[in-house]
């Protein structure tokens, strides 16, 4: 990535975190700390490696994201807006009455979301048949998936990790968001994952582990496991799945919640939101 690219992403990114706090912040209360942690996850699948069509979200050939921590969504859905998924204007309507973006993600009412999600700890096995379903249809596509550090104490996660490594997914490339905070506070206090990344590679998976903020490092990563796909499948090996964990920090970006753990869902009036955004310059 160069200087140059690299700078218009960090712009797109402070973009994504703006619009984010300003919907939250609008509806008055939201899932503001884990919906900030992946602003630049977001930034570098979209705008640099994922696969879709904004004038045509239901397109076969496009690569899948799935938001299993699905109150995250807000971050989703103001980069879906930016990328001309539907009106920005839709923001605003966030959670309310009639809209179509619900508080979590549901395929069935936002263009762009590829799947619902908010059932924590079932997003990874559903990235797990969109990626099967794909080499079964002999495409070449993608699948992503954000999953969280609290989810990952559900057990289907690790169902699904065995799964996707026996089944040779190397099409699936998932992300730990581990910004180490969860509902009930810091997630070493509730239930400790230890040593993550090793226990990805244990179930079989290939791993990487950066910060969750630094866009160059998180696109390497993503390059780095495109380029083992589309070895293995030259070589008709299937490859291994790719688990990239994220360190991250819950909040990012707006001063009133970062690092906060009451972040995880929290009421703020539009005035703090404004003041947020203006401090992101």
């Amino acid at each position: 990535m160069t200087k140059e690219e690299l700078a218009s992403l960090e712009a797109r990114a402070k973009e994504i975190r703006a619009k984010t706090i300003d919907a939250i912040g609008f509806l008055g209360v939201g899932h503001i700390g884990g919906a900030l942690s992946i602003v630049e996850l977001l930034a570098v699948l979209y705008y640099r490696h994922l696969k879709h069509d904004p004038s045509n979200p239901a397109w076969e050939g496009r690569d899948r994201l799935v938001l299993s921590k699905g109150h995250a969504g807000p971050a989703l859905y103001a980069t879906l807006a930016l990328r001309g998924f539907f009106p920005a204007e839709w923001l605003h309507t966030l959670n309310k009455g009639g809209t179509n973006l619900p508080s979590h993600c549901d395929r069935n009412k936002t263009p762009g979301i590829d799947m619902t999600t908010g059932s924590l700890g079932q997003g990874l096995s559903a990235a797990c048949g969109l990626a099967l379903a794909n080499r079964l249809d002999g495409r070449d596509s993608f699948t992503f998936a954000v999953i969280g550090d609290g989810e990952s104490n559900e057990g289907q996660n690790w169902e699904a990790a065995l799964f996707a490594a026996q089944q040779r997914l190397g099409r699936l490339v998932a992300f730990t968001d581990y910004n180490k905070m969860q509902i009930d506070g810091k997630t070493d206090e509730i239930l400790g994952l230890g040593a993550l990344e090793e226990k990805w590679a244990a179930f079989g998976w290939e791993t990487a582990r950066v910060d969750g903020h630094d866009m160059a490092a998180i696109d390497a990563a993503v390059e780095a496991a495109k380029a083992r796909a589309a070895a293995a499948a030259a070589a008709g090996t299937g490859g291994k799945p790719t688990m990239i964990v994220l360190d991250t920090v819950k909040g990012k970006g707006a001063k009133f919640c970062e690092g906060s753990v009451g972040s995880h869902n929290m009421a703020f009036d539009y005035e703090t939101a404004k003041k947020a955004i203006a401090e992101l310059g």
